[in-house]
């Protein structure tokens, strides 16, 4: 009997990594039935809900791994506007990849800083990236007084947002490479599965071998330097940048990882999974928008997406 109820359970939470493909066909399926007539399935609505979340899913991968090495990352918002704006202005100056590196280093420096004052001042990760979320938010309001940074080189807005091969947009290239690596990564390398052993179990990661405070140091990194390529996009989209990039996406990074399968405790977790949970908030902001609800409204469905995502989570966690 205790058998066959463990075996339920087990299969309970096997079933619960399915959730979010169950929620996107039903999403999919929901919206082009009511919108049929708003144009809800037409191939370049579908492009453009894979645009508007690009930048999402591309934090979404960093979030992954630094959820399932059990920390949190609530600076993102933060490096994605100061990411921006460092870009845009050395761009005005410089060479196109002096830009782009400059960019993508306010995001290496940030998680380093981050990681840094999390393992040796031994401080959570929430209260730390809280407060450099602060610092980072005040230096993108700093930056440039507080005005737009516009973006003329045409090379960069074409490859880093605005641009087009064929039907596809550069925004979901860039989503699909990051994607894949960063699933590959995860579940097929050494350095993955010290990020799960170290979410899981740190101590018994660490007597196994696992460098716990590396990994720890190295997944802010990578989730800060995630939040700054977002930027990089953002403002190649935009053809410019603005302290208020990236400011509403927090929640929302977080809800994709969650319903993608990513334990809130740590130790498990599917990039693939992430970047299906953005499109399945990109699928539905969209449709509530074609349906005629307002940003208010949009934002409840939100956060019930996220209570709900976020109980399951923890349900699972404790039943493993």
């Amino acid at each position: 009997m205790a058998q066959s109820i463990t075996k339920l359970r087990a299969r309970a939470v096997d079933m619960r990594s399915y959730v979010v493909y169950v929620s996107f066909l039903v999403i999919l399926v929901f919206f082009s039935i009511t919108l049929q007539d708003r144009g809800f399935l037409t191939g370049s609505n579908l492009m453009n809900i894979l645009r508007q979340t690009a930048m999402v899913s591309v934090m979404a991968v960093g979030m992954t791994y630094t959820i399932c090495a059990g920390e949190i990352d609530l600076s993102i918002g933060g490096v994605v506007a100061l990411s921006a704006l460092v870009t845009a202005v050395i761009l005005k100056t410089q060479p196109l990849i002096l830009a782009v590196l400059a960019g993508l280093s306010v995001g290496a420096v940030t998680g380093f800083v981050n990681g840094v004052i999390t393992t040796k001042v031994r401080i959570p990760a929430f209260l730390v990236t809280l407060g450099t979320s602060s610092i980072v938010t005040g230096l993108a309001r700093t930056i440039t007084n507080l005005e737009a940074v516009p973006i003329t080189n045409r090379t960069y807005n074409f490859w880093f947002g605005s641009g087009d091969i064929g039907p596809v947009s550069t925004l979901f290239i860039w989503t699909v490479i990051i994607a894949v690596i960063g699933q590959i990564v995860l579940k097929k390398t050494p350095f993955g599965m010290a990020v799960l052993a170290t979410g899981g179990n740190r101590s018994a990661a660490r007597y196994s071998g696992v460098r716990t405070d590396n990994i720890r140091i190295a997944v802010l990194m990578l989730s800060a330097i995630s939040a700054s390529m977002a930027g990089l996009l953002y403002a190649g989209r935009l053809h410019g940048a603005r302290y208020t990039l990236g400011e509403a996406d927090l929640l929302t990074v977080i809800a994709a990882v969650i319903i993608g399968g990513t334990s809130f405790t740590g130790g498990k977790g599917s990039v693939i999974g992430a970047i299906i949970g953005s499109i399945v908030m990109g699928m539905l902001n969209n449709g509530l928008l074609l349906m005629g609800l307002s940003v208010s409204e949009q934002m409840i469905a939100r956060g019930i997406i996220i209570v709900l995502a976020v109980s399951l989570s923890l349900r699972e966690s404790l039943e493993r």
